[in-house]
């Protein structure tokens, strides 16, 4: 268990040698010091010509990414298949890592395998990073001797549920960057600019429009209790958060709304759908059982209102009630997914059902996403020009008035 603890601890090298018929190869490897590397090249039968320590590039702290995630598998599952043994093979993706933290992350599970523990149980150690659903994808390929084969399957998963999420990101960060933007122009606007024009007009000696005098009045405000404001905000922001994070009825009240929400929930609506016929296909066509797979795909939805319903599902399944059926009752899928799990229930080809299903879906998320993005923009415009527009006109509409009276 000693040399299992210092095997993250290891420093990295850059070796130069000559193998057994003299012809030369190079690497890089983990070892304790230089003298160790050495003696384990030679009992490799490579004679070391040139040793050193392999320089840091750009060290990065950031946590591994669920796309580092899907690539690792990815990885992992093709050298598999070219016939490269597991250890190997996470000394060959760990050590060749560009970020710092992924390497530790693959190269302290390969410490793990070899100190005798399976790869689901390695990967079962880290939680952040490996949900249950890879983890008995996993247990299951180890069982049935088809570890590549299952790898596959994850990576397929995972590289399809990510490309859903950014779509999903993509639709919700484009409106809420450009409306953050306007905000933030609109305050500097009422903090800076405005107050210019204030000075100019006290010497008019008239009173200002009323739509004017409300501008003014509103940047007073800002420049005597922003300050106020912004904790007010910051705060209200945090606690949202907070409690979102933290409250389960709060969560489930936010996810209702968002499914109701204009535009944006009928893209959610397709998203939860999309992963939960993704998820389905992957975890009953790596041959977990029906009941089994569906505690797996009520995490993976990523709404918990479809969280809630699938587990519903499992309950009446577990009982003998057919899954179209179950499905059925939660009222939350359309009758053509309905329809094509029934066939899939009816035939004998559940997973490659739902896979059409999650084919479908993904689909229809990239096109709601194009689509709401097009609509969008011109609404976005027509916001930004009521909000700066309508400072424009308040501070104009004084000078105006004083030119028909001239």
């Amino acid at each position: 268990m000693a040399q299992t603890a210092t095997v993250t601890k290891d420093t990295p090298f850059v070796w130069e040698g000559k193998d057994k018929r003299g012809q030369r190869v190079s690497g890089k490897a983990l070892a304790v010091n230089e003298l160790s590397l050495r003696a384990d090249l030679r009992r490799q039968g490579v004679v070391p010509t040139r040793i050193k320590k392999q320089r840091a590039a750009f060290r990065s702290g950031k946590k591994p990414s669920p796309e580092d995630i899907a690539i690792f598998f990815r990885q992992l599952a093709t050298m598999l298949t070219a016939g490269i043994p597991l250890v190997q093979s996470f000394e060959i993706v760990g050590v060749g890592h560009e970020k710092p933290t992924m390497q530790k992350l693959i190269l302290d599970i390969k410490g793990q395998i070899e100190g005798g523990l399976t790869l689901h149980e390695s990967l079962a150690k880290h939680p952040l990073y490996f949900d249950n659903l890879a983890v008995n994808l996993v247990e299951a390929g180890e069982q049935a001797g088809a570890l590549e084969t299952l790898l596959d399957k994850i990576a397929t998963y995972k590289e399809k549920t990510e490309a859903v999420k950014k779509k999903i990101k993509k639709a919700l960060f484009y409106p809420t960057a450009v409306l953050a933007v306007a905000v933030i122009v609109t305050v500097i606007l009422l903090i800076f600019v405005i107050p210019q024009f204030e000075s100019l007009f006290k010497g008019f000696g008239a009173d200002l429009p009323a739509f004017t005098q409300m501008v003014i009045d509103m940047s007073r405000f800002l420049q005597a209790k922003g300050w106020l404001l912004a904790i007010i905000v910051g705060g209200a922001g945090y606690g949202f958060f907070y409690l979102k994070k933290r409250s389960q009825p709060m969560r489930e009240a936010i996810d209702r709304i968002m499914l109701k929400f204009p535009i944006v929930g009928p893209i959610l609506v397709k998203a939860a759908i999309a992963r939960y016929a993704r998820t389905l296909s992957t975890t009953f066509s790596a041959g977990v059982p029906l009941v089994e797979a569906l505690s797996s795909v009520a995490g993976a939805t990523g709404n918990i209102v479809y969280e809630r319903a699938v587990l519903r599902m499992k309950d009446e399944v577990a009982t003998g009630q057919r899954l179209q059926r179950a499905m059925e009752n939660t009222g939350l899928f359309p009758n053509m997914v309905n329809q094509m799990i029934a066939v899939g229930e009816e035939s004998g080809s559940l997973d490659q059902m739902a896979a059409k299903v999650a084919d479908f879906y993904e689909l229809e998320v990239d096109s709601a996403v194009d689509s709401m993005s097009s609509l969008l923009e011109p609404l976005i415009m027509a916001i930004l020009g009521v909000l700066v527009g309508g400072l424009v006109i308040a501070m104009y509409l004084p000078i105006f008035k004083l030119g028909s009276v001239v």
